[in-house]
């Protein structure tokens, strides 16, 4: 009986060691929080020191080491190692100090951080939210990983230059929830313009990187793609979209409307996949009802069919194309996406289009999509002529109505392909 009641003791002893998060339930369930909103800060598609997601095969904290390069109109800069590594990472840094980043774009040394980290959406984070988010990125395994944080030229180089900016473009300050908007439509609210940062890509800026805020989430160009508008307009924006629909792309990176690609895929393998279903309704809810809506650009006049490159155009397609896309631009439900009537090839640049025929593109690929069918590269085959006559005629047929695209446009796409083809 002795030994029985020893081995049982010893048993308990053991179990009580190995779970020491389970000793304090209130940190746990803060660092379990915290890993949440970092999946909705899509932290790891900056922060990734390896291309590892987390809820991906093989992740660990290596995910969060750094060192991966952004690229910006002023030139690149490295994404800093966010482990607790007391070394290279953020190993000394308090709760504080990780709230003033977010906050006010601030390092632990005061010194401030360039908008590639976008603090001018984070600010909206709550400091409980900030606290949890810390907790969980403490609670990481360090990883020593020397990220050199200062690569942009000069002028640029000039940390103080921020003080300026901030001036000028920087609103800081907590997400406060609207009266009279519904708990969901404020929960979407907070997700879109703090945590998920989605103006980041999607609002266009001006010449010195600053958001064109009478233009929100109007699209713009972005490291050789164009992010569509996610206004509700229903030409160049998701205004033709459900919020069935808009879930079903943010869960799945897929819907009858389009597939993602490119950094929206990223977004959607490492953050939205992974999000609630209350939350992507909340940020479904919320588009579909912004805040308050952008002027919506006059459409312009599709190119009528005799037009020169739009003939060049359609015999392009009809030899390279519309075996998958089909004459109508229909597509196949769930395999080809649908050209007739899609936002994304009528925003006003013509980055993405180009990118995608002359480069091809592997769509996202999650649980609910994990064989969906890739684009093949036609940049090959293609000149700079062709390739712009025949994504003319895809963004000025079946409906379609965009400017026309122009062969130096093409030319610049390639060459901007074989100097980064990521």
């Amino acid at each position: 009986m002795r030994p029985l009641l020893l081995a049982l003791a010893g048993f308990a002893a053991t179990a009580m060691a190995g779970s020491p998060a389970r000793a304090e339930p209130d940190r746990y369930d803060q660092i379990e929080r915290g890993r949440y909103l970092a999946t909705l800060g899509d932290c790891t598609a900056c922060h990734a020191g390896s291309g590892i997601a987390p809820g991906m095969p093989g992740y660990s904290s290596r995910g969060f080491a750094g060192g991966r390069p952004i690229e910006t109109p002023f030139g690149q800069i490295r994404a800093a190692n966010i482990t607790p590594d007391r070394e290279t990472g953020i190993g000394t840094w308090t709760a504080d100090h990780f709230y003033r980043a977010l906050h006010e774009g601030r390092a632990a040394d005061g010194t401030h951080l360039y908008p590639a980290f976008p603090y001018t959406y984070y600010t909206r984070v709550t400091r409980e939210d900030s606290d949890a988010i810390f907790a969980f990125l403490q609670s990481l395994e360090p990883v020593q990983n020397p990220v050199d944080r200062n690569t942009l030229p000069f002028p640029f180089n000039i940390r103080l230059l921020m003080k300026g900016w901030n001036l000028l473009f920087f609103r800081p300050g907590e997400f406060e929830p609207v009266i009279g908007r519904s708990a969901e439509w404020n929960r979407g609210a907070y997700i879109v313009e703090g945590l998920g940062h989605c103006g980041a890509c999607h609002t266009p800026k001006n010449m010195l990187g600053g958001d064109r805020t009478s233009q929100t989430l109007g699209g713009g160009e972005l490291q050789g793609w164009f992010a569509p508008a996610l206004t509700t307009d229903n030409r160049a924006g998701i205004g033709g979209w459900s919020i069935e629909e808009i879930v079903e792309y943010l869960r799945t990176g897929h819907n009858a409307h389009s597939a993602a690609s490119g950094p929206m895929a990223e977004v959607v393998e490492y953050s939205t996949k992974l999000m609630t279903e209350a939350d992507l309704r909340a940020i479904a809810t919320y588009l579909k009802q912004p805040r308050e809506e952008p002027a919506v650009a006059s459409a312009p006049a599709p190119l009528p069919a005799g037009n020169v490159q739009m003939q060049a155009g359609a015999a392009i397609y009809m030899d390279g194309c519309q075996a998958c896309h089909g004459a109508d631009g229909k597509g196949v439900a769930g395999l080809f996406p649908r050209l007739a009537g899609s936002p994304t090839l009528q925003q006003s640049g013509p980055e993405t289009l180009l990118r995608v025929v002359m480069q091809g593109s592997k769509p996202a690929t999650t649980d609910a999509v994990p064989t969906a069918a890739s684009m093949p590269a036609f940049g090959w085959r293609l000149t700079d002529d062709q390739a712009a006559a025949v994504t003319t005629y895809i963004r000025n047929s079946w409906g379609n109505a965009a400017p026309a695209v122009t062969a130096s446009q093409a030319q610049s796409m390639r060459s901007r392909l074989a100097q980064n083809p990521n």
